[in-house]
């Protein structure tokens, strides 16, 4: 059994509070809360909330699942929250702009894939899913009453993306000042001694803290996190941005994404999205940095761990294996779906054909940008037509078709 201090070192690795007073005084509220459930024998309570905006999780959403996972190997009760009443609310916290309101119908629809996908993190056995609705939707307009009582105007608008808009006069809902009130009595119905999520989403925590002093509650541990940049380096992950890498894609589509990153970003995944070790992670930054290990090397065990986490180690070594084939040895893959033409075709007309496009718009776009290849030999002109025969089809890095000839 790890330490407290060891305990401490890895569950509070990566966290990042915007504030290093605030750091220093949730780690030693960890430190205690751990000590004491030790010497009484009881697992301590922790909790992260997601709100189902998408059906899809992605690699950023893991971080926080990553943490609840090592607080589950640690003894500790995990609740997996989905937010199926907060989401209608909408969370003004990582937002510069007013977050549209999703129907209900949707939001039950991705709640239903939420907890499936985060299995692949968390253990099913000893995890608890809970919907916010439970409690929530119970609320009387006296409790939110009660609950606002104890927050001020100013203490909502401290935040940046709030006051800027304000200042900005666009748009500020009611609604949006309510969030907290409703993500901090979720902590209150968890009777949490620890919750975990974004940086950003700090003061949903406090306020966490602040109603659960108010109901009588011992204020809870907050433990948060910076968002996953993207595959472009630059902005957050998203899907609506097309820089994030889905926990269900393909092994070797992950394997490809995360070799696409910039270095300067690796430190950051390493931290936040693998389940080395504190000290395993300092191994290969100290390596890095001294010149022992180049880069690619480096980028290389990061994409082999994080497939390995979601599809194996078998798959994790196909993955690794396709990479070095079609992208370094620059051969083509031998398992290329097959796709047969009769005629003739323009090559626009092929790649709707064969989808590796979604439209001929964006056959055009990729054409132009230099993202489509015929047996390794860049396409230059809308126009060109492809004969019947064999040969390969490629858009972008990693999508392949062979073509043949129909008999």
């Amino acid at each position: 059994m790890s330490s407290i201090d060891e305990q401490v070192a890895i569950l509070m690795h990566g966290s990042d509070f915007g504030n290093q007073q605030i750091k220093e005084m949730m780690t030693q509220e960890l430190r205690q809360r751990l000590t004491e459930a030790s010497q009484e024998s009881r697992p301590l309570r922790i909790y992260c909330g997601y709100d189902v905006t998408a059906p899809d999780i992605h690699l950023g959403h893991t971080i926080t699942m990553r943490k609840l996972r090592q607080f589950q190997e640690f003894g500790h009760d995990i609740t997996f929250l989905i937010g199926t009443f907060t989401t209608l609310i909408g969370d003004p916290s990582d937002r510069d702009e007013e977050r549209s309101v999703p129907l209900l119908e949707q939001v039950e629809q991705n709640a239903r894939t939420y907890a499936e996908q985060a299995f692949k993190i968390l253990d099913p056995k000893k995890t608890s899913v809970r919907y916010n609705h439970e409690w929530l939707s119970k609320l009387t307009f006296n409790d939110v009453i009660s609950m606002a009582s104890h927050f001020t105007v100013q203490q909502f608008l401290v935040r940046d993306r709030l006051r800027n808009r304000y200042e900005r006069n666009e748009p500020l809902w009611l609604r949006e000042l309510l969030y907290p009130l409703a993500q901090g009595y979720d902590a209150v119905s968890l009777q949490a001694d620890v919750q975990i999520g974004a940086t950003e989403q700090l003061f949903n925590l406090l306020a966490g803290r602040k109603l659960q002093e108010v109901f009588g509650q011992r204020p809870q541990v907050c433990i948060t996190f910076p968002v996953l940049i993207g595959t472009d380096g630059e902005m957050r992950m998203s899907k609506s941005l097309g820089n994030y890498i889905g926990i269900d894609e393909p092994p070797e589509t992950q394997y490809g994404k995360v070799m696409s990153l910039p270095d300067k970003v690796m430190i950051h995944y390493f931290n936040l999205v693998t389940r080395w070790l504190p000290d395993q992670i300092a191994a290969i930054e100290a390596d890095l940095s001294e010149g022992h290990i180049h880069p690619m090397e480096a980028k290389k065990k990061l994409a082999w761990e994080i497939v390995d986490a979601f599809h194996g180690s078998e798959a994790a070594d196909a993955a690794a294996e396709h990479f070095e084939r079609v992208h370094q040895a620059r051969e083509f893959p031998a398992d290329m779906p097959a796709f047969a033409l009769s005629r003739p075709t323009n090559i626009v007309d092929l790649l709707v054909a064969t989808e590796l496009c979604k439209s001929k718009s964006e056959a055009r776009r990729v054409i132009q940008q230099g993202g489509v290849k015929v047996d390794g030999e860049p396409v230059n002109s809308v126009d060109l037509l492809i004969e019947p025969g064999d040969a390969v089809l490629q858009k972008g890095k990693r999508y392949f078709v062979r073509l043949t000839r129909q008999k």
